[in-house]
């Protein structure tokens, strides 16, 4: 089946927000919430969809105020039944290459999350990108207890980048 991958729009916010609710352990935010995504950090995130319009995955994004030069990917959302295809490593690396100014990316995962763990190792390593982690919130602390923490990884700048072929 063939996939399109385009900025979001305001009319995907429905399904954007089905689609993390129906990837644990995403944290689910408010539909208000990926509404605002889909508006306001379209050049920033990407939606990647079949060719019968379904939207099977999302990477929300945005460039933190003071480094421009940095892209902070939020959440990666990617349809159980399109796993394992390559789909969220070309959305990273579109996403990654459509501004020419982003040279780092810094993502955010939990201990558990060893599909993003996966993803982002592939590309940091595709890239040749240095990389430093370290707790960012912990439990207990800046999260609730049953949430673990969220690991900061902090990766660039990109030595190499050659977006994947379409």
């Amino acid at each position: 089946m063939d996939i399109t991958y385009r900025q979001p729009r305001i009319t995907d916010g429905q399904d954007v927000h089905q689609l993390i609710k129906n990837c644990p352990p995403l944290d689910q935010n408010s539909l208000y919430c990926n509404l605002i995504q889909c508006r306001d950090f379209a050049n920033t995130s990407i939606i990647a969809e079949t060719s019968d319009n379904k939207v099977v995955g999302f990477i929300s994004g945005y460039i933190p105020q003071n480094r421009p030069e940095t892209l902070f990917i939020w959440q990666v959302a990617l349809n159980a039944q399109f796993r394992g295809r390559g789909i969220a490593q070309q959305m990273l690396s579109r996403l990654f290459s459509r501004d020419p100014r982003i040279r780092f990316l810094e993502t955010t995962i939990s201990p558990s999350n060893s599909a993003s763990k996966q993803l982002f190792e592939r590309f940091f390593n595709d890239h040749l990108m240095n990389v430093d982690s370290k707790t960012l919130f912990a439990r207990g602390v800046h999260l609730d207890d049953d949430h673990e923490d969220e690991v900061l990884y902090v990766a660039g700048p990109a030595k190499s980048f050659d977006p994947l072929p379409a």
